[in-house]
């Protein structure tokens, strides 16, 4: 049976993203946890000279809180929202200060979010979230120095399928107030658009009973959804690469713009550090996120 997402193994709640990542910075890690590579890779990234503003409800929860990134003197610029992954259960924006700063020093408004985890929280509610975490980035983006109408989502693992789900189901923007065409694009950063999930651990992040049809962003394609970038790590054993290219096969059978992307020598997890300025080395991740942004941004 064809591999789609490994099991808990390769998916901690807490997993440790900037571990490899971490190393090649020159960080000894060998007793250090994943949090700690984290924290170590985002203390040595400055902010100064960005407009920073951290937890911003978006939501009721305690998880719906949203971190912005902003050039100072940014104006009209594109807006990016950020997933992170961790299998639906675990993970934190907090350290994602990475992405953040990465793509501000780019030239975009962007936030990075957190979301309600399962198993207390099953699909759709991560989605849900995705798209109000999106409408708040919208409804703010003027006083932030951002266009509303020139919004991107991204996300990695776990959150490149929220990003994908929240914009390519046409319920979860039309439900959260976001106008279809204020999306100018979507990336997908190795994530799990297209698997049974019921053979994972990862079964708890979706409705008991429910199957693939009902919750994977492949079967889910509107036609008037905007341009997607998939990025797919050569060497992930963590998300298999079918993934991706049913997603593409669904999206182009539906007529929507799609470009999918193999990146060599990056992994599951280094795929995602090289969106780090300092670690941009490791792969080509940053360069095609930005690539694509200016591609399809409003001019």
């Amino acid at each position: 049976m064809s591999r789609f997402l490994s099991d808990r193994r390769a998916f901690p709640p807490r997993l440790g993203l900037l571990a490899l990542g971490g190393l090649a910075l020159g960080l000894t890690l060998t007793s250090c946890s994943g949090v700690d590579a984290q924290d170590a890779l985002n203390r040595a990234i400055s902010t100064r000279g960005l407009t920073v503003v951290t937890d911003q409800p978006y939501g009721p929860d305690a998880r719906n809180r949203i971190d912005v990134y902003a050039p100072a003197d940014a104006r009209n610029a594109p807006v990016v929202l950020f997933v992170h992954g961790g299998s639906w259960q675990g993970g934190d924006k907090v350290g994602h200060k990475f992405v953040g700063e990465s793509l501000a020093r780019a030239g975009y408004v962007t936030g990075v979010m957190n979301y309600r985890l399962a198993p207390q929280n099953r699909y759709p509610a991560y989605v849900q979230d995705t798209a109000a975490a999106l409408r708040w980035l919208r409804d703010h983006a003027k006083s932030l120095g951002g266009n509303p109408d020139d919004l991107f989502v991204t996300g990695h693992s776990a959150g490149a399928f929220n990003a994908v789900e929240a914009v390519d189901n046409a319920r979860w923007l039309r439900e959260a107030g976001v106008p279809i065409s204020a999306v100018r694009g979507v990336i997908g950063i190795a994530g799990p658009y297209s698997y049974d999930f019921r053979q994972f651990q990862s079964r708890v992040a979706f409705p008991e009973g429910s199957t693939p049809d009902e919750v994977m962003p492949d079967r889910h394609v509107r036609p008037d959804a905007p341009p997607h970038l998939l990025l797919v790590a050569a060497n992930d054993t963590t998300v298999h690469p079918q993934n991706a290219l049913n997603m593409e096969a669904a999206l182009k059978k539906a007529g929507v713009p799609v470009t999918r992307t193999v990146l060599p020598r990056v992994n599951h997890i280094t795929i995602a550090a090289a969106l780090a300025r300092p670690l941009t080395f490791l792969g080509g991740t940053r360069q095609a996120v930005i690539d694509f942004i200016e591609a399809h941004r409003l001019k």
